[in-house]
């Protein structure tokens, strides 16, 4: 079924919509989930609790791609139940590793500022991310989109291990300069 459909079932309140998003969508949000939680049970609790996020948000939101939608409403869903589980203890891994090198680059806090400057900061990231070449942009979001290990990424690409580290490296350095020059950065 087409996306547009979908929402519009949501708006409709029908039920449909959630069973059409889970046979569309099913699969891909479930890798993402489970590439942040390693938890098969975990992960599959995160996407039923995007079905119920989804049916939440439609109305007053329509989004106008609905995959981009729900898979970004899964990593949410699923980083919050990370660090729900990890409640306050440092966690190692992958995903700890790929958050603590992308803090590196990209200025966070708990003030209420942080919601109004998250927009701009959205917008600095989307347009450095448009300039890199379609080489660096894809590490980029392997690693800190969908949390690839350093390995996978070479590997997927048929890169050299250290070739993915420098690369992703170099490209968090000019992410924080810009951010830095566009004032977003602390």
């Amino acid at each position: 079924m087409e996306d547009g459909r979908i929402v519009a079932l949501y708006w409709a309140r029908d039920e449909r919509a959630l069973a059409e998003s889970a046979a569309k969508y099913g699969t891909y949000c479930g890798a993402i989930a489970a590439r942040i939680l390693e938890s098969r049970e975990d992960a599959e609790e995160s996407v039923n609790d995007t079905w119920v996020g989804a049916w939440n948000s439609m109305p007053p939101h329509r989004p106008e791609r609905l995959g981009a939608f729900l898979g970004k409403l899964t990593r949410r869903i699923a980083l919050n139940r990370r660090r729900d589980a990890l409640a306050g203890k440092r966690g190692g891994g992958t995903v700890a590793l790929a958050l603590d090198e992308l803090a590196e680059a990209v200025p966070g806090g708990e003030t209420g500022e942080e919601a109004l400057e998250a927009r701009e900061l959205a917008r600095v990231i989307d347009r450095f991310l448009a300039a890199l070449p379609a080489e660096e942009r894809r590490a980029f979001v392997c690693r800190y989109w969908y949390l690839d290990a350093a390995e996978e990424i070479a590997e997927r690409f048929g890169w050299s291990t250290s070739k993915v580290k420098s690369m992703l490296s170099r490209t968090r350095g000019r992410l924080r300069e810009t951010l830095e020059k566009e004032g977003v950065a602390i």
